[in-house]
């Protein structure tokens, strides 16, 4: 089965809501066309009902049966205020500023997965990463036995035969430079995520040394969590440190990382700070031809993620049902 597939037999087996705080926008529309024919995810759109009416007759996609909040009327309102104003109490959060910080559409569906009205929550195509990301981090919790949020791309394409190769690389969106322990974490929960997308995880932790090849603060942070991370997981094929060529070439692993069952064969990346998997996954993605799905938040206790901007329809509707499904459950 290809992702889609996945997913989409994962809905028809338990069928869930999901939320699209960009009700107006085409692309939304479409794949909420798409979810009601197939109903096994019902999508709910925030806006004014009549805009986005008016913008999927124009559009001439069928959203009849479709859900359709306005925060401004929204009859649970007082008690997402009163939830929300709790939950920020500490930063400074009032009655009146919780009433106009909810009016904004992340902000006030996040609240919705969060009062247990609808079980996910996409995303991200009129919004930068921050004003994507920072509602579900400031409003759910981590999971319990996590102290992070972390997350994850799931890179995929098919060769010419239809054989598929898929990739997952993380952290590339929320921990700027993690420490050991973080990124134990970080790669416990790409584990899970790998195996969600049918991956058997070959977890290479990346570095500019293989194998005490180099040395540098962060050499010694890539080698040690690598090393920790297999005495903790003695289930899973972790390895590291290693330099991103020595993972995916077996020619190389064979000089550089000998005997290693990793080294050559790695699907699972974990890169040592933001820097380098932000820009590692978007070269993979662009001159590999792959297709990008995330950023998949990992760690945290609601089903939320992002999309990319220049995301199309086919697009959201795959992130729809990820995202309604979950990579960690």
């Amino acid at each position: 089965m290809t992702i889609l597939e996945t997913f989409e037999k994962r809905l028809r087996k338990d069928p869930k809501t999901i939320v699209f705080p960009e009700g107006c926008d085409s692309r939304v529309l479409e794949a909420s066309s798409r979810l009601l024919a197939a109903n096994f995810l019902k999508p709910i759109l925030l806006g004014k009902e009549e805009q986005i009416m008016d913008a999927a007759e124009e559009a001439g996609f069928n959203i009849r049966g479709a859900s359709i909040i306005d925060p401004e009327n929204y009859d649970r309102f007082d008690e997402m205020v009163e939830l929300f104003t709790k939950i920020r109490g500490e930063k400074g959060m009032t009655e009146e500023k919780a009433r106009k910080q909810l009016l904004h559409p992340n902000y006030f569906g996040t609240m919705l997965v969060k009062m247990g009205v609808v079980d996910a929550m996409l995303s991200g195509l009129t919004y930068s990463a921050s004003d994507t990301l920072l509602p579900p981090l400031q409003i759910l919790t981590t999971k319990p036995g996590r102290t992070i949020v972390s997350s994850c791309y799931v890179l995929d394409r098919a060769n010419a035969t239809g054989e598929n190769t898929t990739l997952v690389m993380a952290d590339c969106a929320i921990n700027i430079d993690p420490t050991e322990d973080e990124l134990i974490e970080i790669c416990a929960d790409t584990i899970i995520c790998a195996k969600a997308f049918n991956v058997v995880p070959k977890v290479a932790f990346l570095s500019y040394s293989t194998n005490g090849s180099g040395k540098g603060e962060s050499v010694t942070k890539m080698h040690n969590a690598a090393q920790r991370a297999k005495a903790m997981y003695p289930m899973e094929l972790i390895e590291g440190e290693m330099q991103m060529d020595a993972a995916v070439s077996p020619n190389v692993a064979r000089l550089k990382f000998p005997n290693s069952k990793v080294a050559g064969y790695a699907n699972t990346f974990i890169f040592p700070d933001v820097t380098a998997g932000n820009i590692g996954y978007k070269i993979a993605a662009r001159m590999g031809n792959f297709n990008v799905y995330g950023p998949l938040l990992l760690g945290l206790d609601g089903k939320v993620n992002g999309l990319s901007r220049g995301a199309n329809a086919q697009e959201v509707y795959t992130m729809a049902c990820i995202t309604a499904c979950g990579v960690e459950d």
